[in-house]
Parts: structure tokens; C-alpha cells; sequence
């Protein structure tokens, strides 16, 4: 019965915005408009999905632990306060007829706890790009533009020295080819939890790259204040979150969300023994330069 009360009551409030009764000044680019900005300039990029609104508001994540520190960082942040370094954000606000049933569900209940967090801390003067730029198959009730838009995104780091950083399960274009235009791939591998505890070492790793370097990040709410410190320091930095993940899914085209046998291969020892059957691991143990 509460879930049902729950429904309506989002679905109502949907409406309202739909309708334009519920007067909303939150404006977000287009996934292309977006993708199109990180292809033609050298804009830096921070991504706020659910999970991060969720934390605004004080609420913990699954691999990270909620804090008033990270908090009001975090609606700094949010507050889109440079203009080279652009802020994502869920595009939710006008329409919702591109998800698919379970999609559209999620968001609009997001909506119902989080809408004030979204008005009180975005800001009315920017227009924000949109976080589906790393999330574009899942949520798709018609996936034929991911075609484009992975073909597009994959030319952004074309003859780029890459460095990812990232958590121990991510393992970032480890059997596909999501990373393949990039002329040099090395890696920066961060605890798999609560990396924010230890983004004093991750920022200090990363600084011993030249800032001729990509960043791309995929270490959780870390990666939020990561990217600020890096771009702050001449860095190009784009926080692509669990963008791999989805272009697993659109490579295989599942039909759903599916686990991912490399997320369960953790470490050192455990890498090099799915080395001996799969060279691919093989050559990320080679691209990691530091284990943290």
C-alpha cells in the first residue's frame, strides 16, 4: 500500500512538471549537446547522478558513507561555479517519455524526495549538460541513437595519453574496446570503498602525471572533489562514472541490467590468474602504475 501511495504521489507531481503548473527553472542539455561539448573543447567534466543528490541531503551510498563535509562540498559543487568545468545533472525536469516503464518509475520518485535539493542548490543561471551522457543505454526506451553516441564518445580521448582512475572492481574498457582510440592507457587503482577517505593520496598519485594527461575518473563520490582539484591545477578531467558498465551492456545488448564477471576480479593475484586465460587482464595489470 505504501508503494502504491508512493507511485501516485510521484506520477502527480510528474504531471504538475509536465504541465508546467510546477514552474521549473532547472534547464539540461541533450545527451548530443553533450557529448558534442566534451568532443569539441577541452571543458573538464563532473557528473551527478541520483546517488549524489541522495548524499546532499545526508544520505548514505552504498560504497560511501554520508558526512556534513562531503555534503556541502558536494552543493558547491553543484552550484556550477566555473565555467570550464561542466556540471551534469539527471535531465529529468521536462519529460520522462524517452525512459522505459521501470526508468521513468525510478525518476519520477526520485523526483518526489529530491526535487527541493535540485532547486535549492542548482543554479538558475546556468544551464546544466546531462548525466545520461555516461548512463545512455540502460535507461533508453529507444537505444538507436547509442550507436552515435558511443561512436562519438570514444573519439573524445582519440589520441589522448589516458589515465584512469578508478576503483579495484571497475576495470575500465577491460574487454572491450571502449578505450582503444586512446594512444596510451594507464591506470590508478583506488579502494573500492570510501575512496573520499583517501582522496588526499589519490590526488597527490595523480599529480605525477603532466597535465598534457585525460583523467578519466570512475571512483564514486570521490571523483566529484578529484576532478575540482585536478582541473583547479590545469588538468582535463572528465568524471565518467559507470559509463564501462553501460557500454558493456549496449556492446552485448542486453535487454536489462546484467552482472559483469570483471567486477567480480579483485586484486592483484586474482587478475593475473583470469590472466592466464584471458591476456586481457594480462594488459591491465601492465597499464596499472599505482595500486592505492
Amino acid at each position: 500500500m505504501k508503494r502504491r501511495i508512493k507511485d501516485i504521489l510521484a506520477g502527480i507531481l510528474y504531471f504538475l512538471y509536465e504541465k508546467g503548473i510546477l514552474h521549473n527553472k532547472i534547464r539540461v542539455h541533450t545527451i548530443d549537446e553533450t557529448i558534442d561539448e566534451l568532443l569539441n573543447t577541452e571543458k573538464s567534466m563532473v557528473r551527478f547522478g541520483d546517488g549524489e543528490i541522495v548524499m546532499i541531503k545526508g544520505g548514505d551510498l552504498m560504497l560511501q558513507k554520508a558526512s556534513p563535509e562531503i555534503a556541502k562540498g558536494l552543493a558547491r559543487i553543484l552550484a556550477y561555479p566555473y565555467e570550464d568545468f561542466i556540471v551534469t545533472i539527471p535531465g529529468i525536469f521536462d519529460t520522462l517519455s524517452d525512459h522505459h516503464r521501470a526508468s521513468r518509475q525510478f525518476w519520477k520518485d526520485h523526483l518526489l524526495f529530491c526535487r527541493k535539493t535540485y532547486e535549492k542548490y542548482c543554479n538558475p543561471d546556468r544551464i546544466y549538460y546531462s548525466t545520461f551522457v555516461s548512463r545512455c543505454y540502460y535507461y533508453a526506451s529507444d537505444r538507436s541513437s547509442c550507436d552515435r553516441w558511443f561512436a562519438k564518445i570514444r573519439k573524445i580521448w582519440e589520441n589522448r595519453d589516458v589515465v584512469v582512475v578508478e576503483g579495484s572492481r571497475t576495470h575500465n574498457g577491460v574487454g572491450n574496446d571502449l578505450l582503444d582510440l586512446a594512444d596510451s592507457v594507464e591506470r590508478i587503482i583506488c579502494p573500492p570503498s570510501d575512496a573520499y577517505g583517501a582522496l588526499t593520496r589519490i590526488l597527490e598519485t595523480c599529480m605525477q602525471y603532466g597535465t598534457d594527461r585525460l583523467f578519466l575518473l570512475s571512483v564514486g563520490v570521490a571523483a566529484k572533489f578529484l576532478a575540482l582539484e585536478l582541473f583547479q591545477r590545469g588538468y582535463r578531467v572528465l568524471d565518467i562514472g559507470n559509463m564501462d558498465l553501460e557500454y558493456e551492456w549496449y556492446v552485448r545488448q542486453a535487454p536489462d541490467k546484467i552482472p559483469l564477471r570483471k567486477h567480480e576480479i579483485i586484486g592483484e593475484r586474482a587478475n593475473r590468474e583470469a590472466a592466464v586465460h584471458d591476456r586481457e587482464y594480462g594488459k591491465y595489470l601492465e597499464q596499472i602504475k599505482y595500486w592505492l
